[in-house]
């Protein structure tokens, strides 16, 4: 089912080229096609389904592509693990084979990752108007000792198997992930994944954007909810503060997904922003 050109909601499978592979991806497209558009980039382990209460409304008025990432909603795994560039370069080739070039990005959580990341690159036709990122991750957050604690005893329970020959210390090892000593010492997103969805969870968890937050040179709005316990508010405050043109809104009470817990304030945000940015 292709894209129809109406104010109705459509939703396509497109088909991304990764290098020498290629995978598929859901997108969901819906309101009037003229003017800005607006992108809804979910969280780990989400999907554009709960990005509605957000893309919903705001479909009224703008048209409002949600994306299904690999792995995630409606999209199928991935041939091979991918990066947060790759997600990036993955986006671009949506908005290409969607025919949008006046967008907006909306992320939440690790969309909010991938959205940073491309409104930093620099020699590229396809930039960002403003970002509207709720409770986005990609800032290094400060340890507790727990994590310390983890990191070490990881690091001991690999120790024997560091002195044995290359096939006894890869068979060794390969039996120790599959312990479950070491799944309690992972996280509960690691240990849920296996295959390239484990190896794509490793190289995002690990992608920090801090270094490239200079270079968005677009107006960021940042809404945090006051009870999130997946992103702290020294994190916040840091990415703010390395944002040329960024603003922190805090959500009282709410929790890591504030947009489903206070979509409103989040919606006229972006809808007084979007407007202004509208030709």
């Amino acid at each position: 089912m292709g894209l129809r050109n109406s104010d109705s909601e459509s939703e396509k499978d497109l088909e991304i080229v990764l290098g020498e592979q290629s995978t598929r991806i859901r997108v969901v497209d819906s309101g009037p096609r003229e003017g800005l558009a607006l992108v809804f980039l979910h969280g780990w382990g989400s999907s554009s389904h709960l990005m509605r209460s957000l893309s919903g409304p705001l479909s009224a008025e703008f048209r409002s592509i949600s994306i299904d990432f690999p792995g995630h909603g409606k999209s199928p795994n991935p041939p091979r693990a991918l990066s947060v560039p790759e997600h990036v370069s993955l986006v671009r080739e949506v908005l290409n084979q969607c025919e949008v070039t006046h967008f907006a990005l909306i992320g939440h959580s690790n969309g909010g990752r991938v959205s940073l990341q491309l409104a930093s690159e620099s020699g590229q036709d396809l930039r960002p108007a403003f970002l509207a990122l709720v409770s986005p991750s990609g800032i290094r957050r400060r340890r507790s000792w727990k994590y310390y604690v983890k990191v070490w005893a990881a690091r001991i329970l690999k120790a024997p198997f560091n002195v044995l020959p290359p096939r006894a210390k890869e068979f060794g090892l390969d039996w120790l992930r599959h312990s479950l000593v070491w799944r309690l010492l992972g996280s509960s997103d690691y240990r849920a994944l296996s295959g390239v969805m484990r190896e794509t969870f490793v190289h995002t968890v690990n992608h920090y954007v801090t270094d490239r937050l200079p270079h968005v040179s677009c107006p960021v709005l940042v809404y945090w909810g006051s009870s999130d316990d997946a992103i702290n508010r020294q994190q916040m405050d840091e990415l703010t503060k390395a944002l040329p043109d960024g603003g922190l809104f805090v959500l009282e009470g709410a929790g890591h997904f504030s947009h489903l817990n206070q979509p409103d304030v989040i919606i006229n945000g972006v809808r007084t922003l979007a407007k202004t940015m509208s030709p």
